[in-house]
């Protein structure tokens, strides 16, 4: 059973949360651990906008509170026709993730029976008791770039991996892979890119995240990839042509790294494409359609390497 960051924080701050409220001597300390518990969120950005949701959400009620309960009458009733009108505003004030916190407040209130100073001071010192212990301890975030750079890692191994096989079946016509590192490689970048959006809330004055470009990057340079393979499998293994893409590819799975050399690969490719251009027109329908799929595959890695042109080497 792995327990989490977040699991930790919650279980710290609810009880710091209760204590605190009961130096204070408020009334319905409880509650303080109540929304330090739904403030604690898994990204300080999230964190913020909870709070600020909770707290605006809680402001509205309490005014709310005031003009339903004191001009209507504390009856069930008028909490009913209160929330008529409070629901609709928080969804105009886009708050509504505070309703629930906001509620207890109003029921707070309604229990009270009148609506003085002293009783919205108390509320107030709760609100401010429980989401100021969650944004204290959400200060604190644990770093996650061990595990994006292990993400990196495992995606171009992959990668490199499907390079290779590519080249392969283009030298020797091999059809015993199993194209496991396809789906492994979709699902690893799905974690990686979801790690790295976490990172990118983490930062709240930083505006550029390297790796949140980086797993873009190989998302769209994977999905040239997959589009790539079908038309491997109509350039025949003994075509002459066939080999020196084969070398090619097998030229870029070495070069699979956070560094950009896209340039050089592009060189070789134009002088690649230069070569084929000068062989003589193919004689039959299989040689035609066979050059066709080789241009066609010759324009995907092109861009493939200026999507890995564009993606700077001092990002990662």
């Amino acid at each position: 059973m792995k327990i989490g960051y977040r699991t930790i924080k919650t279980a710290i701050g609810t009880p710091l949360a209760i204590w605190i409220a009961t130096l204070l001597e408020l009334e319905n300390f409880a509650s303080a651990g109540i929304l330090t518990i739904l403030c604690i969120q898994i990204t300080r950005k999230r964190s913020f906008l909870s709070a600020w949701h909770r707290f605006a959400a809680c402001m509205v009620a309490i005014i709310y509170s005031f003009l339903f309960f004191e001009l209507l009458g504390y009856h069930p009733l008028s909490i009913g026709l209160m929330l008529f009108l409070f629901i609709p505003t928080t969804v105009w004030l886009k708050v509504t993730p505070g309703i629930v916190t906001s509620s207890v407040i109003i029921l707070h209130l309604y229990t009270a029976q009148s609506i003085g100073l002293a009783i919205i001071w108390n509320e107030l010192l709760l609100i401010v008791v429980g989401i100021g212990t969650a944004l204290l301890l959400n200060l604190y975030m644990p770093s996650l770039e061990g595990k994006l750079e292990n993400y990196q890692s495992e995606i171009e191994n992959n990668f490199a991996a499907i390079l290779k096989e590519i080249a392969s079946f283009l030298r020797e016509g091999n059809e015993g892979w199993t194209g496991k590192e396809i789906t492994e490689t979709a699902a690893l970048i799905e974690k990686a890119k979801a790690l790295s959006f976490r990172d990118v809330e983490n930062h709240l004055l930083r505006s550029h995240n390297p790796y949140y470009h980086y797993f873009h990057m190989r998302t769209k340079q994977f999905e040239l990839l997959e589009r790539m393979l079908p038309l491997v499998t109509r350039i025949s293994g003994t075509h002459e042509n066939s080999l020196k893409i084969a070398e090619f590819f097998e030229e870029l799975s070495e070069g699979v790294n956070p560094g950009n050399t896209a340039v050089i690969y592009l060189k070789k490719l134009k002088i690649l494409r230069e070569e084929f251009k000068q062989k003589e027109l193919p004689a039959t329908r299989e040689e035609f359609e066979i050059r066709a799929s080789l241009f066609h595959l010759l324009n995907e890695i092109e861009e493939y390497l200026i999507i890995k042109r564009s993606f700077k080497k001092s990002d990662v």
